[in-house]
């Protein structure tokens, strides 16, 4: 073995070595390891899940014409299973004809208005959580894996400093909740990571499936902030940084939590 061949050897092994330490050091954790037993195999269990009847909703969804056109979503992408495998793991990614950061949820709503003819569903509608909700469940257990596209740099850092902005009358940040406290009870509640590995989700409290911008917008009100306008791009901003801090992380649609 040559000098040469030997250098890239050991260069190969430092590289591994580093991997390793750093998935040794990763400290991230899913929500779903925050939360009792019970609702661990309630999220486990697709017959339990209460979610599983929004994704069963958007399968039938998936193959039903709408607008002036009348196509579906079938129309254009064919099996599910296959054309969006991955996908959600990949939102939100650069859209071109906006020239901005679209969400999933967006996505879903530019395919209606460009390519059905339908109008514009509002972000909670039962129709459009449904169809996230059957995508994303195409890509359950693949790792999140944020877009490494320049023209999302600008707005990934964006999203970083709402999420490290303090705000409202309380003075917190996400940040000083979601990384420093992590682990610990706000009004008997687990605080967990905020990685958002599941959206849309079951919230018990809710007793239905809404949006990450529902969540979002929730902790604002919490901390006594005005909350961002349901279309707000700094909500997308902060998705995509979110999405960037919990890259490998697998994804678990659909999701439950208290």
């Amino acid at each position: 073995m040559t000098p040469g061949v030997i250098l890239k050897v050991f260069a190969g092994l430092a590289i591994v070595a580093g991997l390793a330490v750093a998935q040794a050091s990763d400290e991230r954790r899913s929500g779903f390891e925050f939360m009792s037993a019970a609702l661990q195999a309630m999220q486990e269990d697709e017959a339990s899940n209460p979610g599983t009847l929004w994704v069963k909703d958007g399968e039938s969804l998936w193959t039903t014409k709408a607008g002036a056109d009348d196509r579906s979503c079938a129309s254009c992408h064919g099996d599910a299973a296959t054309s969006m495998r991955g996908v959600a793991a990949r939102y939100p990614a650069f859209d071109e004809a906006s020239g901005r950061p679209i969400s999933l949820s967006g996505r879903i709503n530019a395919c209606r208005t460009r390519h059905q003819n339908a109008p514009r569903l509002d972000r909670e509608n039962d129709t459009l959580l449904a169809l996230e909700a059957f995508v994303g469940r195409q890509s359950r257990g693949l790792s999140i894996a944020s877009p490494a596209d320049a023209r999302l740099q600008l707005h990934r850092a964006r999203g970083e400093a709402l999420f490290r902005q303090r705000m409202g009358q309380l003075d917190l940040s996400c940040a000083q909740c979601h990384d420093a406290n992590a682990g610990r009870r706000l009004a008997g509640s687990v605080i967990p990571q905020a990685h958002p590995t599941g959206y849309p989700i079951y919230r018990l409290e809710w007793q239905s499936v809404g949006s990450l911008a529902r969540r979002v917008r929730g902790c604002m009100t919490g901390v006594r902030a005005e909350p961002f306008e349901d279309e707000a791009p700094e909500l997308v901003e902060l998705e995509l940084y979110l999405k960037q801090r919990a890259a490998g992380l697998p994804v678990e649609t659909p999701t439950v939590r208290p």
